[in-house]
């Protein structure tokens, strides 16, 4: 049971305060609103906590906080050296504190809590990353054939400069991961931030804002508001915000993206996702089957590069996905501190029951459920699913063409290449996908032709801090990750200076 696993004093100490503030210029304070959202622990549906929700005055209060540090010398005129330095203070305090903000992820989110490590552990990793690119922003210099006068000559450069206050809206599947895929980067960068995490699981957020204090960085150059989709939008829409970076749903992405033209302002968007998994015959189907259910059952299917869809040339199809199934049926189901399970619950009630009419439409629509496809009660309490695979599917069916986020697989046969590559991207989503096979030319000829931000081959989908991640078609805008993630929280500037 949950209430054998003693959380650490530090954790105990944070969530008894039983309602949190926002973090502004440096310091706590409390909303105004006297509405409160409340966290629920996914896992024993109880409340644990509770956040305020950020009005008009505190989003404008924030972004101000931001601005006017992008402005203040403490940072804007930081060498980059010094810069470096405060990431991987940063870096080694977070370290200090992993486990227990991996407490307190598992007890907002319900992840495993040796996912949980394992993603605070990421962040550090991405932290210091880009503490290192902090040194290396660079500029050009170019030749142009401007005509001067008799002895006149130019010099021209382009030079790379932060883009000034980000608005950061990050999701609650990965809070911490994906925040700090934002902050290292623009922080490296020079730009000053907005964060608002997800409403859902904002409490370990709140935990690592602390520590920015702790490291030495300058007050306002991070802030964190919480709230709910009102607050966002009121962020998303500041005229002082320079630039906008969201992850989430395809659809909320859409309402930021239209409300980001009132003020013409940057964005990048990283979406939704209903990422193919193509089985050739002649790959190893051990791993395969292996790969195909860590790629979909991971962190319960809430995974924006889950493999949804697994695409099996025929003669292979019923004994691949037997084994699949016969994975999906050995996963232990349970809270996330019992160290034998595999999976944990979904992130609330309202999320579990969207999965689970995903199912039900499935059903209606005519597939077949091969294993799974109900509600799991290991306990009296609790938002659990045993992982579900579909067979008997049709490209037009809602759970073949929508993204579920839950640990659903819907499995479809092919014949041969070409017609693989044609159901691969028959998607309105291009986030990423997977191909298994031993053959390199066949590999290399998926690579270009699947219509996905992101290729992994014989592996299902993981994140690397140099290795960029972003989707095509209706799965987003831009890249995180690698030299071109710090590249989008900078600005051109070219200039000609005659002689």
């Amino acid at each position: 049971m949950l209430e054998n696993y003693k959380l650490s004093n530090q954790v105990l100490e944070f969530i008894g305060q039983k309602k949190q503030g926002v973090f502004i210029n440096g310091s706590w304070m409390n909303c105004a609103n006297s509405k409160q959202i409340d966290i629920v622990n996914p896992a024993t549906e109880q409340v644990i906590s509770s956040v305020g929700i950020a009005n008009e005055e505190e989003v404008h209060q924030a972004v101000e906080a931001a601005a006017m540090a992008f402005k203040q010398t403490s940072w804007r005129q930081m060498r980059p050296v010094d810069r470096e330095r405060l990431l991987l203070k940063l870096a080694d305090k977070i370290e200090e504190h992993h486990e227990n903000i991996a407490e307190i992820l598992t007890l907002e989110n319900g992840k495993l809590f040796s996912h949980a490590k394992g993603e605070i552990i990421g962040a550090i990793n991405t932290i210091r990353y880009y503490a290192g690119w902090a040194t290396k922003l660079e500029g050009q210099v170019v030749d142009i054939s401007l005509k001067q006068g008799p002895g006149k000559q130019n010099f021209s450069f382009i030079k790379r400069e932060p883009v000034g206050v980000v608005a950061a809206i990050v999701p609650w599947n990965f809070p911490i991961s994906i925040a700090f895929w934002k902050l290292a980067p623009l922080l490296a960068a020079g730009c000053t931030v907005v964060l608002k995490p997800s409403e859902v699981t904002p409490l370990s957020t709140l935990y690592i804002a602390n520590l920015f204090n702790e490291v030495g960085f300058p007050k306002g150059v991070v802030n964190v508001i919480t709230g709910d989709g009102t607050t966002g939008a009121l962020l998303t829409q500041h005229s002082s915000v320079n630039k906008i970076t969201f992850t989430g749903s395809t659809q909320v992405g859409k309402l930021i993206g239209k409300s980001a033209m009132d003020n013409l302002t940057d964005i990048s968007l990283e979406m939704g996702g209903k990422s193919p998994a193509v089985v050739f015959e002649d790959a190893n189907l051990k791993e395969a089957a292996s790969g195909i259910a860590k790629g979909i059952f991971r962190n319960g299917g809430q995974v924006c590069v889950a493999g949804s869809r697994v695409l099996i040339q025929k003669n292979i199809f019923d004994k691949l996905l037997a084994e699949v199934a016969h994975k999906a049926d050995k996963m232990k189901i349970g809270h996330g501190f019992d160290p034998e399970s595999d999976l944990g619950p979904l992130v609330s009630r309202s999320h579990l029951d969207n999965v689970c009419g995903y199912i039900e439409k499935g059903k209606s629509e005519g597939a077949h459920v091969l294993t799974g496809g109900q509600v799991y009660k290991p306990y009296s309490n609790g938002f659990y699913l045993h992982p579900t695979i579909f067979t008997g599917n049709q490209t037009s069916d809602t759970i073949v063409e929508e993204e579920i986020f839950g640990p659903v697989l819907v499995a479809m046969p092919f014949k041969d290449f070409d017609e693989a590559m044609l159901l691969a991207n028959q998607s309105r989503y291009g986030l990423a996908a997977t191909v298994w096979t031993n053959n390199l030319s066949q590999a290399l000829k998926a690579v270009d032709a699947l219509d996905a931000g992101m290729v992994s081959v014989n592996s299902p989908t993981r994140s690397d801090p140099n290795f960029p991640l972003g989707g095509n078609k209706q799965s987003g805008i831009g890249r995180e990750l690698g030299k071109i993630g710090l590249h989008t929280f900078t600005k051109l500037k070219s200039v000609n200076i005659v002689y």
